[in-house]
């Protein structure tokens, strides 16, 4: 199997997964779904990986940016739950201010990715997700 379709089948698993946890109504937040500051977490979560298999479909993504998008993504599930372990399964204001940064930082990588590829001149002044992180 070569490295695009690789990536592909681990990110639809990936995308598959997430949906049928938003169906559930639990995503990353598995302590307690129904607080509002899990929720509003997972719901950015599900609309960025809703934003890469898009950029995957319109080939606006490559397989490596796709890899390290969706490396990106898994720290942030890992950021969160490790958050909501260390505060009995809920998510501190603090907590989910610091998820929406990295979630903002991941954001503006997939937009700035899909322009890369789209334009070629996309330079923000931190960088892009291919030579970031």
């Amino acid at each position: 199997m070569n490295f695009k379709k690789l990536v592909f089948a681990l990110t639809l698993g990936g995308l598959l997964a997430g949906s049928a946890m938003a169906q559930n109504g639990a995503g990353a937040g598995v302590y307690d779904p129904g607080h509002p500051r899990v929720n509003q977490i997972n719901q950015r979560e599900q609309n960025q990986q809703n934003r890469i298999a898009d950029g995957i479909r319109n080939g606006q993504l490559t397989p490596r940016q796709t890899a390290n998008l969706e490396r990106k993504e898994n720290r942030l599930v890992q950021n969160q739950q490790r958050d909501m372990a260390k505060d009995g399964g809920h998510l501190t204001a603090r907590n989910q201010a610091q998820l929406n940064r990295e979630a903002n930082h991941v954001s503006r990588d997939i937009y700035g990715d899909k322009l890369l590829l789209e334009t070629g001149n996309w330079k923000p002044e931190t960088g892009n997700s291919l030579t970031c992180l």
